[in-house]
């Protein structure tokens, strides 16, 4: 499922301009197992991510500009969670309450809801959503939305997606009047533990053991 139409290639050149070629480039993180086309190579940065039940997870932004866009990727690491918040319910006086609000398996619908929680939050933002839907990249399941800054009419384009026990948020802020860019929303895939790329043979809901498709010819 596509929330844009695709443009032809000639429309996409004329969009983007003769900097497509110069700038626009396939990125490929085998440590966080995706790959994208961005403009340059991004910019890497560490962060936290605080998830809906309070465990701060480690994560990165990739970041990058192409003229008076930004474009950036966060990925949030949700593979320590089920330590850090099963650590964390044997640590509360009241058993009561760790059975109740941060009991041991918790930190599944942690994971589970990660990729809502992360959609709620541009519910909260000063602005108008003006498509929120269910989507896919390569066959992995996840959120779409699209977002109108009230300060500036500024458009962002979120596409989220939990792949590997990671929650990937592939965002676009351009102008009002810009065009989608859809080279950046719809180029976003998936890659396995040896760092090569995936198409699930069925869709995907954050399950490691899932079988992709085999390779073309067989």
């Amino acid at each position: 499922m596509r929330l844009l139409p695709l443009l032809s290639s000639a429309l996409v050149l004329a969009l983007s301009g003769t900097s497509f070629a110069q700038d626009w480039n396939e990125f490929s993180s085998r440590e966080d197992r995706f790959t994208i086309v961005f403009p340059g190579r991004p910019e890497i940065s560490e962060t936290t991510w605080v998830s809906q039940y309070s465990a701060i997870l480690p994560a990165r932004i990739y970041s990058g500009r192409q003229g008076s866009g930004r474009y950036t990727v966060t990925v949030v690491d949700y593979n320590p969670i089920e330590r850090l918040l099963s650590e964390r319910s044997r640590t509360l006086p009241a058993l009561d309450l760790a059975v109740h609000e941060y009991g041991p398996g918790y930190w599944k619908t942690d994971v589970r809801g990660a990729a809502l929680f992360a959609a709620a939050k541009y519910l909260q933002r000063d602005g108008k959503v003006e498509h929120l839907l269910s989507n896919f990249a390569d066959l992995v399941a996840g959120v779409q939305l699209q977002f109108v800054s009230n300060a500036d009419q500024s458009r962002n384009y979120v596409s989220i997606y939990m792949h590997a026990n990671r929650l990937v948020i592939a965002e676009a802020i351009v102008p009002k009047g810009y065009p989608p860019p859809l080279i950046f929303q719809q180029s976003l895939g998936w890659l396995d533990e040896k760092g090569q790329r995936i198409r699930y043979r069925y869709m995907n809901y954050n399950e490691p053991n899932a079988p992709p498709l085999p390779p073309p010819g067989r």
